[in-house]
């Protein structure tokens, strides 16, 4: 069972901090080590902090979104890493939201699909130290002077099927964001149809998802704090139809959310969007969601470990080797039994 860490860059942490949960990772064997980019730390200067600091550990972008960064410049970006370390990079790409796209970085969310479709082509064709002749995003003539010694696997965020079937299409692998254990089947499914339509080998992308968890001392804390972070982003439009089966009240809450009643908000969350998208309790229970992710066919379960409170290292540490300690502890039982 492979498992993987993505950082909790929305809870304020610094650079040390962030590089004792990723060597604490890599000391427990952890297969990878993924950057979001929200508001915290920018992915490519992290991950090269990651990579000169770590020897084992994959690293990966879980996602830097297509938009800010032309594909030329991210080619660049992943190329000084692969050159760094190479075989340990992860090229993660995805479209982002409206507001973190226009809001925050002024470009205009357009074409989401052609827009990721085209950044996977320049960068594979630019890594290749082909001239690069992309119509959209606009790339022309672009040539790369260092090539990665090992193209990254590129890997596609995807919520909506549409995206599902592009990750099938062009994609190595696919990151499946907010997916409960019991859809991820169907999503991928959606995968596997984009693999048919491009000719591709059924089981080309390898599929890897991430969810929130937490195995520290803090569970009730850290279950409230679950509850607020469940609502962020399901009130994010681009996000919220994974969200919807789950929690019908998600149009009133926003409501009163936007309005400044934060308390009336969080009230509307059930426990069971809590308890569906995430893993809170002791090793074990994360072990187990893993796990029942990886028999959904999930190649690699990701933690996203947030603390109790922002700010807080000790508990995601934590989850961190009390789950590797869990899942080890699983292996090695049901290898006795099969023994017997």
């Amino acid at each position: 069972m492979k498992l993987g860490v993505t950082l909790p860059v929305d809870d304020g942490l610094g650079v040390p901090e962030y590089l004792r949960l990723v060597r604490a990772a890599e000391e427990a064997g952890y297969d990878s080590a993924w950057v979001g980019e929200v508001t915290g730390p920018e992915v490519f200067s992290m991950l090269g902090v990651l990579a000169a600091s770590t020897s084992r550990i994959r690293l990966g972008s879980g996602i830097a979104t297509v938009y800010p960064r032309s594909p030329a410049l991210a080619a660049m970006g992943f190329a000084t890493l692969a050159s760094a370390a190479p075989g340990r990079i992860l090229a993660g790409l995805g479209a982002s939201s409206p507001m973190i796209t226009e809001d925050w970085h002024g470009r205009a969310h357009t074409r989401p699909l052609a827009t990721v479709e085209g950044y996977v082509r320049v960068l594979r064709a630019a890594w290749a130290g082909e001239r690069v002749a992309v119509e959209h995003p606009r790339t022309q003539g672009f040539r790369a002077s260092l090539l990665p010694p090992e193209p990254p696997p590129i890997v596609v965020g995807a919520m909506n099927p549409k995206m599902l079937r592009l990750a099938g299409r062009v994609a190595d692998g696919v990151f499946l964001t907010w997916s409960p254990v019991d859809e991820i089947a169907g999503r991928l499914a959606l995968v596997r149809e984009g693999e048919k339509e491009a000719g591709r080998e059924p089981g080309s992308v390898w599929a890897m998802v991430s969810f929130w968890a937490y195995a520290g001392d803090r569970v009730p804390e850290a279950t409230e704090r679950m509850r607020r972070l469940c609502l962020q982003y399901a009130m994010v439009p681009t996000h919220a139809g994974s969200f919807a089966g789950v929690f019908p009240e998600i149009g009133r809450a926003t409501g009163l959310w936007r309005s400044g009643d934060r308390r009336g908000a969080l009230a509307l969350v059930p426990d069971e969007l809590v308890h569906r998208l995430c893993a809170v309790g002791d090793g074990a229970t994360v072990a187990a969601r893993a796990a029942a992710m990886h028999e959904a066919g999930v190649d690699l379960a990701v933690l996203l470990t947030p603390g109790a409170v922002a700010g807080e290292l000790d508990g995601p540490l934590q989850t961190v080797t009390r789950t590797a300690e869990a899942a080890l502890l699983d292996r090695t039982n049901g290898a006795l039994a099969h023994q017997e």
